[in-house]
């Protein structure tokens, strides 16, 4: 792995960006910063870099948002989610580099079309509130997502929205659930040599980005108009994904 300035600011840009979703905007769009760095790095190393970070960003912004989640939400998603990230651990052990590439740039256009149909209203929540085992669903499917792209994001939102919750229970309960899947998925990443000398060099130099983006995500869950955070991520998430998809193909 090559640490000259177009790794440092391409790693520090992430790492903000990945900050500001996990303090504000319900995290799903934090893994744009895997996204970014699988251009730039293997994505085995993009995967072992980011997760050390977003479980600091974890607890950053907890404190923020305790005790204003949906505890029963979060217990079926984050309980869920552990026979999801054991089916992460047995794709990522037969998965070479490229279907990597392809699986986690396919991800990042799903989130984004995902995305767009809700805002239109193509996607509209379940009328009734689903019970506990589409929540354990849920974390089935965030687990396997959140272990190979650090994106579990839509089948979460898609649980949560049916609940009628507001903006600031979304977020919060959001922040505990991924917490738990992310303390989770460390152990298995550990034992699969994601975590190597380089990924912590470079854990050093994103630490403080992903902090100060934590740091704004959290005035900016009420100031800034989420469309406007949304576009960006968009946007870089189609270019990045389809060039990794690009890739993993060629």
């Amino acid at each position: 792995m090559e640490f000259d300035l177009t790794f440092i600011l391409i790693a520090a840009f992430s790492a903000f960006i990945a900050g500001v979703a996990k303090g504000g905007f319900g995290g799903g769009a934090a893994f744009v910063a895997t996204v970014i760095l699988a251009l730039v790095v293997p994505p085995a190393a993009a995967l072992g870099i980011m997760l050390p970070l977003l479980m600091v960003a974890d607890l950053a912004t907890l404190r923020p948002f305790w005790k204003q989640w949906d505890l029963e939400a979060a217990k079926a998603m984050i309980y869920g989610g552990v026979p999801g990230v054991l089916l992460g651990v047995a794709l990522y052990r037969v998965a070479n580099a490229d279907a990597l590439r392809v699986l986690i740039g396919a991800i990042s256009l799903a989130f984004v079309a995902f995305q767009l149909a809700r805002n239109r209203g193509w996607i509209s929540p379940p009328r009734r509130q689903m019970g506990k085992g589409m929540g354990l669903f849920a974390g089935l499917v965030a687990g396997f997502t959140s272990f190979v792209s650090h994106a579990g994001g839509p089948p979460a939102a898609i649980y949560l929205l049916s609940r009628g919750i507001d903006k600031t229970t979304y977020q919060a309960t959001t922040v505990l659930t991924f917490w738990a899947i992310n303390a989770m998925k460390a152990v298995p990443y550990a034992f699969l040599g994601v975590f190597t000398a380089d990924t912590f060099k470079a854990n050093l130099i994103m630490v403080g980005p992903i902090l100060l983006g934590c740091w704004v995500g959290v005035y900016a869950h009420r100031a800034l108009p989420d469309r406007i955070f949304f576009l960006i991520t968009y946007v870089l998430l189609v270019g990045a994904g389809g060039k990794l998809i690009f890739d993993g193909l060629t």
